[in-house]
């Protein structure tokens, strides 16, 4: 099947391309309120983008209403926003973050979710969950027609659990992927809990 993307709706160009562009990790983005609350959205549009300075992207788009997100407006009025990843036991309660709710409702209430002080942060972290990154605004930029907005952030601070870390002999931090079982989105309602690693060293 070929498919001439001139031919195909925005609706349909995002359902293709969500369900062969996979898996993708998903940012589960904690970011405030400006009534103090918090709130907690998963987003599969992210990636690590540049080390120097580390700086992650997430794309946001809008509401089914056409209203700002509050992740977008959250994050360009007060700057800071924590990345976690979640893992496959995490995987009910980033979804029932993913709910739609009224600027200033924190899903992280909603979904009876725990939060833990974030060491040199502004913001907390979610307790339980194995990576968090905490960030502060780089730049934005919009793309698109709708548009989406492209955040990047600048990586301030990281929260790795001890438990899937270890230091090689070079002094390297190494990251149990398995132990770490970050979930990858798919398409539809579909997500990819870890599975089989395969190592290919590359030739020099």
């Amino acid at each position: 099947m070929d498919i001439p993307f001139d031919t195909i709706s925005s609706s349909a160009a995002y359902f293709t391309l969500t369900q062969t562009v996979m898996p993708r990790p998903v940012a589960w983005v904690l970011s405030e309120h400006k009534n103090g609350e918090h709130n907690l959205a998963p987003f599969s549009f992210f990636s690590v983008v540049c080390s120097d300075p580390p700086v992650i992207m997430i794309s946001v788009g809008h509401k089914p209403d056409g209203s700002l997100k509050d992740t977008y407006r959250n994050i360009v009025e007060r700057n800071n926003f924590v990345v976690h990843l979640a893992h496959s036991g995490q995987a009910q309660k980033m979804t029932q973050t993913s709910k739609t709710l009224p600027e200033g409702v924190s899903e992280v209430k909603e979904a009876g979710i725990v939060l833990t002080p974030f060491n040199n942060s502004p913001l907390p972290r979610i307790a339980g969950c194995r990576v968090a990154i905490d960030c502060e605004l780089y730049e934005t930029r919009e793309i698109g027609n709708a548009p989406q907005f492209l955040i990047f952030g600048k990586v301030r601070n990281m929260f790795i659990d001890d438990a899937i870390v270890s230091v090689n002999d070079k002094g390297r931090l190494n990251v149990d992927a398995r132990m770490l079982d970050p979930l990858g989105r798919l398409g539809g309602a579909d997500y990819l809990s870890f599975g089989d690693i395969i190592s290919v060293p590359r030739e020099s």
